[in-house]
């Protein structure tokens, strides 16, 4: 599921992009999108402030009549909004302006529906890959995205799990270490250690036939017969990647 949000004061233009990306759905229906539309762009910041709403990907025109497209971008990314955004035009002069607010395509009305739709593949298919750089999980009775590349390790503790970030910070997980390692699973550079840890090879400081050194500052003794395929699989690793 991704969300998309149309912002155009222009009901033909805007429900126009609706109908295309509806098309778009049926065309590939692994892609499945929650499509809202916005008539100005402060109906649009206003769902941003109120409603803690970041669509995967905001379709923007630049030319609205109360207030222009880029400095409404400017203001989402101002609130920490990290939305793809699209800027929908009819004149190429402020590609320069998209840039600065971080745009992600700039698309020339009448936009034209391979145009729109080989954007799409696009945005979405990054979008899909940055979702897999990041764990939702429930800690301390809320729930948290994690990026991956701060994990250091996970520990086995009992009926709970300690995952140790490259900050110092420590995150106690009801899940078992099964679960854990199954969301981690498209992500080459962990790697299981006998039965009670999970190790990111990034963070990996040295490791010799006793024991793992660890971002940051931290040590896993290794259980018997780890060392051996422990340091083949970090050679792999380390050549395929660097």
């Amino acid at each position: 599921m991704y969300t998309v949000a149309l912002c155009d004061d222009e009901s033909v233009q805007l429900y126009r992009l609706k109908d295309m990306l509806d098309a778009y759905q049926e065309q590939r229906p692994d892609c499945e999108l929650e499509i809202e539309c916005f008539k100005s762009a402060e109906a649009l910041l206003c769902r941003v402030r109120e409603q803690d709403y970041e669509p995967d990907l905001i379709l923007l025109d630049i030319y609205l009549q109360e207030e222009f497209g880029i400095e409404a971008a400017g203001e989402l990314r101002n609130m920490g909004n990290r939305s793809q955004i699209v800027f929908i035009t009819t004149s190429e002069e402020h590609a320069l302006e998209a840039y600065r607010v971080q745009a992600a395509q700039y698309l020339v009305k009448p936009v034209e529906e391979e145009d729109l739709y080989q954007a799409l593949d696009c945005l979405l298919d990054e979008r899909q890959k940055e979702r897999r750089r990041y764990l939702v999980l429930r800690t301390k009775g809320c729930v948290s995205r994690v990026a991956v590349d701060r994990i250091a390790f996970c520990e086995a503790q009992g009926k709970n799990q300690k995952m140790h970030m490259t900050d110092g910070e420590e995150l106690l997980l009801h899940m078992t270490m099964t679960d854990i390692f199954g969301m981690l699973s498209d992500c080459q550079e962990f790697v299981k250690v006998g039965a009670s840890y999970i190790v990111n090879l990034e963070h990996v400081v040295s490791l010799n036939g006793r024991e793992l050194v660890m971002e940051p500052e931290a040590s896993i003794h290794l259980p018997r017969g780890s060392y051996q395929p422990l340091r083949e699989r970090y050679f792999e690793y380390y050549c395929e990647s660097k």
